[in-house]
């Protein structure tokens, strides 16, 4: 019997059992895996003791695995080895994470955030409400969930699995990139799979096809070796707020593009058909920004807003500091001043040549008197899928057939750091499938996951595991 033919029988069997997929869910979820907080390392602990117990009863060879921070969890079946690259069946590397963010304000929570709920939604859609519900535990859950459902009815899988969860992507990934290293034989596969992403809307599945990439700096200008009276040294002395502030006001032009010399050097237009799909979408400013109180799109004026947001490099200041901010008044001229500023970088873009090119941008326009110090806070380069990849059309095909809507191929403004990771460290492209949606409130409170989407995406993975089998390798 082919893999086609045993998928419904495996959708049926998802449905029969969505309530017992619900309650261990509710128990992953009750877990306080803060990976931020030393006073949960406990709970991370059991968090992944968990999983990796729940994982292994899929037949899966599972160990938890120490890291220099929070444990990892790998599981291999269906001959998931360093010795498979010889065999016919794709083999694939399933990434999650386990930890999520404090709940603070608890205040603002209308519930326990680790006493897990479905409840209904203002709008009349059932939710499932708990920290990590979406972000990333549900998620994650999905893709076990369609594993356990192959594994109940046919006694197998259809493709060679490995799945590597970590504990710390809520706090950068740090020690997960070592780790990454040091298993590097361990966890080869033919392409990775993410499932951290979200949908188009609620009945519209997507595949993020692009990440952008991030450069984060601070810069620091230093005038006087003191803070001055500017009753004395005003109109004499630099001051470097206004030093600080005249330099970044320059950072973009009356168009809204970066003025830095070479910003945009390497950066590609999207394929004329991929555009002309994302122009159908209609993204408007009213849909997009009117409910967060705002009304014109501030990117590039010749671009639409959707590529503003999701294929476009962007520059934004992130916090500025200098001089008193206290209560009252204090008539000071500050010895320094300082901007945390971000880059959201697109495929073509080298992290450390923005770094280079904001640094040089900067020190070219200090005054006398004014020195710059700048510090590193984090980098990691663009990702873009290759258009024509067989494991992208085979997903593509699967969600479409799964929701009864085209599945769309998007690009996220956001970052991912660890699919650069995958791609640097294993060599491994990423497909990123999700169905997390734009009101789920993540890292936020009342966080939510539909109850739709968690079915749907349990349904949708069962689908996109069957279309990788039929897909040649």
């Amino acid at each position: 019997m082919s893999n086609a033919t045993q998928v419904q029988p495996v959708l049926d069997h998802i449905d029969a059992d969505f309530d017992n997929s619900l309650q261990r869910l509710f128990a992953l979820l009750r877990i306080k895996s803060i990976s931020a907080d030393p006073a949960f390392a406990g709970d991370c602990r059991a968090a992944a003791d968990h999983l990796a117990a729940d994982i292994a009863t899929l037949g899966f060879t599972t160990e938890v695995r120490p890291t220099a921070g929070h444990p990892a969890i790998v599981a291999k079946l269906n001959g998931a080895t360093a010795n498979s690259a010889g065999s016919s069946r794709p083999h694939v590397l399933f990434y999650g994470h386990y930890d999520v963010q404090p709940v603070d304000p608890l205040n603002l929570w209308n519930r326990p955030p680790f006493e897990p709920v479905v409840t209904d939604h203002a709008d009349g859609r059932k939710i499932i409400v708990a920290r990590g519900a979406q972000d990333d535990k549900g998620q994650l859950m999905t893709f076990v969930e369609a594993c356990r459902a192959w594994k109940s009815v046919t006694g197998s899988l259809p493709v060679d699995i490995t799945i590597v969860i970590e504990g710390e992507e809520e706090v950068g990934s740090k020690n997960f990139v070592p780790f990454l290293e040091a298993n590097k034989s361990d966890l080869k596969a033919d392409f990775a799979l993410v499932c951290d992403t979200g949908m188009w809307d609620s009945d519209t599945p997507a595949i993020t096809t692009s990440l952008r990439g991030l450069v984060y700096d601070e810069v620091r200008i230093k005038a006087a070796n003191r803070d001055l009276h500017s009753g004395i040294f005003g109109g004499g002395a630099q001051n470097p707020i206004r030093v600080l502030t005249r330099i970044l006001g320059g950072l973009h032009d009356e168009n809204g593009r970066i003025t830095i010399p070479g910003f945009y050097d390497g950066v590609k237009d999207l394929p004329p058909a991929i555009l002309a799909q994302w122009k159908n979408l209609n993204l408007t400013p009213d849909s997009f920004l009117k409910p967060i109180g705002l009304a014109l799109p501030a990117g590039e004026t010749d671009r639409l807003l959707i590529e503003q947001v999701s294929s476009r490099p962007t520059c934004d200041i992130n916090g500025i500091i200098g001089g008193y901010t206290g209560e009252g008044s204090k008539t000071v001229i500050p010895a320094e001043a300082s901007a945390k500023v971000s880059f959201r970088l697109v495929e073509g873009q080298q992290p450390d040549r923005i770094r280079k090119a904001f640094r040089d941008y900067v020190t070219e326009r200090l005054p006398g008197d004014c020195s710059a110090e700048f510090i590193d806070h984090s980098n990691a380069p663009a990702i873009a899928l290759d258009w024509n990849m067989k494991p992208l059309a085979a997903a593509k095909r699967a969600l479409t057939e799964e929701w009864g809507k085209e599945a769309l191929l998007i690009g996220s403004g956001a970052s991912i750091p660890i699919v650069a990771d995958f791609k640097r460290t294993l060599g491994l492209d990423t497909v990123l499938v999700g169905f997390g949606l734009d009101d789920d409130n993540i890292h936020s409170p009342n966080e939510k996951y539909d109850l739709k989407s968690f079915h749907k995406g349990i349904r949708s993975w069962a689908r996109i595991l069957g279309a990788f089998a039929e897909a040649p390798k």
